[in-house]
């Protein structure tokens, strides 16, 4: 396949094309084929029908165009310097597709049927809280992954469940109108149902909503739960008789929760799945490879990987609304209500030209005897978030700080310790500065701004520098200001700095330190980076004594400023190298880690010397 425009550089009559290698064979009509190339070819009739042929010879390609079996071919040339067209044929290796092309399906049904056991099964991951809950909504909010159902990859939604009688303004109308408009933009759609529960009045009417808001998409109809229900009693063909009612085709009958009928889903969604990706990728396939040629490389810059951010931060505080803001889109739900989320949304989008995968977490920071449910299960995600993350926004409130004259509660505090004693990056966040705006506020707004990065270098004093941002995420103030600092904070947190440049500077550093005498000072062979995320250091010293507490602290003092590394937490690590008392022809080295406040020693065998 040529991966260039077609350009026509002669047409021929042929007797036959039999003596050509053809490799690809597809039928078009001439209103398929690109105008110019129609145009360059006045012997073409545009209301016949044409076989392109495109085939290999020996220097260049072709393309040989046969109208409707005429043994009078056109012989066109194609130059592979020149961007040619591929036409992509069935089937296709979804595993190779880029993510950003892969189709999407939402799982959409009444409350409580198995959405989330089934996102989990697709994902492969138990990521979706799923609990018994019949008078409440467990899921509010849509997440997000990639299926991997045998060789099939798509991209999957995990929705709420819909209520079509909600009174308005509520959390359930709030989450059906959210539903509505990620809908308009998916290709698929699986319709849930519960089995065991028979068909529902609710299945009839989410039926009729979904024609509403979704006339173009046909859903596949899916019957949850039915592992304990045998073929041979009847119960399945008389439950897959009622769900016809629906009027959207045939049903599939699965369990989510044990894997059954995963290969009928899989039979189902494969032939629309893959049609859909034909013409997707025929579309696309002008596109350069530059994405394959740039991962084949050995060299691969840490800072251009995928940037995993989380927001974190008390209940209502406003990191739902931030998120929302960051993506320029209703994607969560926000209200007035406290401890609104209850999932971890994870969600994938591109900001200059970066993969950012973000992560609003719920807003329990500490877990009660009294959480119990789904706020326990939303506690332990949000901490699981808070470990995978690369960076960290802590987000507060300004109209709190204001009240109560202090930046940070304890529940805050213990979270911005635990990302820095992880090596995660940090960034604070100060969110509804608009309720401190106008004149008779103009003096809180400007105490507020001057206290906020002072108490939280008190705080954490470990780490200097930590960046602070004032927003209003409900007006969208400060959104490329968040975006800015939290790519510049995962910049540094990726940064490798290499041993003759670390040398170079420590050798400035040590001379210009005003050490008490010259035996005093340290006898550091060498410093060099072993790691980064985050940057970690090992320093080794000469001798059997170890660098003071005072003495790390001065050398990640100056690394920071010399290599404006501020924000993030920095690891020095010492080992020291003494020669063996007695013999100087063997070498002998202890090498012991230590970082402030613990020494490790770990013994290393001696290096063998074969004499000359």
């Amino acid at each position: 396949m040529f991966r260039s425009w077609v350009r026509v550089l002669s047409a021929r009559k042929s007797q036959s094309h039999s003596r050509f290698s053809f490799f690809r064979r597809t039928q078009l009509n001439s209103s398929h084929v690109k105008p110019s190339l129609i145009g360059s070819l006045s012997n073409l009739d545009s209301s016949l029908h044409y076989d392109f042929v495109l085939g290999a010879g020996a220097s260049r390609g072709f393309c040989v165009v046969v109208a409707n079996g005429n043994r009078e071919n056109s012989h066109i040339e194609i130059d592979k310097d020149q961007k040619a067209k591929d036409f992509y044929e069935k089937p296709i290796d979804f595993t190779k597709v880029n993510i950003n092309l892969l189709p999407t399906v939402m799982i959409i049904g009444r409350p409580n049927v198995g959405k989330s056991a089934l996102f989990n099964r697709l994902i492969r991951r138990k990521e979706a809280l799923v609990y018994n809950t019949p008078d409440d909504h467990v899921t509010r909010d849509i997440r997000e992954g990639i299926a991997k159902l045998g060789d099939l990859r798509f991209r999957v939604l995990d929705s709420a469940g819909l209520e079509t009688e909600a009174t308005s303004g509520s959390i359930l109308d709030r989450t059906a109108g959210m539903t509505a408009n990620v809908l308009a933009k998916t290709q698929f759609a699986i319709f849930l149902i519960d089995v065991r529960a028979g068909l529902h009045p609710l299945d009839l009417e989410v039926g009729k909503w979904l024609r509403r808001h979704a006339p173009r998409i046909k859903p596949l109809v899916v019957m949850n739960k039915s592992e304990n229900l045998l073929d041979g009693t009847g119960s399945l063909a008389g439950a897959a008789a009622e769900a016809l009612m629906l009027g959207f085709g045939d049903p599939i009958a699965i369990s989510a929760e044990t894997g059954l009928g995963m290969t009928e889903l899989y039979e189902a969604l494969r032939p629309s799945l893959e049609d859909f990706m034909v013409q997707v990728l025929n579309n696309n396939c002008c596109q350069d490879d530059s994405s394959g040629q740039d991962s084949s490389s050995g060299e691969v810059d840490e800072s251009k990987l995928p940037l995993q951010l989380a927001i974190v931060g008390r209940p209502n505080v406003g990191k739902s609304t931030l998120l929302n803001a960051l993506l320029q889109e209703d994607r969560v739900l926000v209200g007035p209500e406290a401890g609104l989320t209850r999932d971890s949304v994870r969600v994938h989008f591109e900001y200059q030209g970066r993969t950012v995968y973000l992560v609003d977490t719920a807003g329990w920071l500490q877990r009660t005897d009294r959480e119990k449910g789904p706020a326990s299960l939303s506690i332990m995600q949000s901490r699981k978030n808070l470990m995978r993350a690369h960076v960290i926004a802590l987000v507060l409130d300004a109209e709190e700080i204001a009240k109560a004259r202090r930046s940070m509660t304890h529940a805050e505090v213990v979270i911005a310790r635990r990302t820095v004693e992880e090596g995660r990056g940090l960034v604070v966040i100060v969110n509804k500065m608009d309720l401190l705006s106008g004149r008779k506020n103009s003096a809180l707004y400007k105490r507020v701004k001057e206290a906020v990065p002072l108490e939280i270098q008190t705080v954490i004093p470990q780490v200097t520098g930590i960046p602070v941002v004032f927003t209003s995420a409900l007006e969208g103030r400060g959104r490329i200001s968040v975006m800015h600092q939290v790519i510049d904070t995962y910049e540094k947190w990726c940064l490798r700095l290499s041993t003759a440049r670390l040398n170079r500077w420590l050798r400035k550093v040590m001379s210009r330190h005003s050490w008490k005498d010259q035996s005093a000072q340290p006898k550091i062979k060498y410093f060099t980076q072993v790691k980064a995320r985050p940057p970690t250091f090992i320093a080794f010293v000469s001798g059997k004594t170890q660098l003071l507490d005072t003495e790390l602290r001065f050398l990640m003092k100056s690394l920071k400023e010399d290599f404006d590394l501020g924000g993030i937490p920095i690891r020095i690590l010492q080992r020291t190298v003494e020669r063996k008392a007695g013999s100087s022809s063997s070498t002998s080295r202890s090498r012991s880690s230590h970082s402030v406040g613990r020494t490790v020693k770990r013994m290393v065998s001696e290096k063998r010397i074969i004499p000359s």
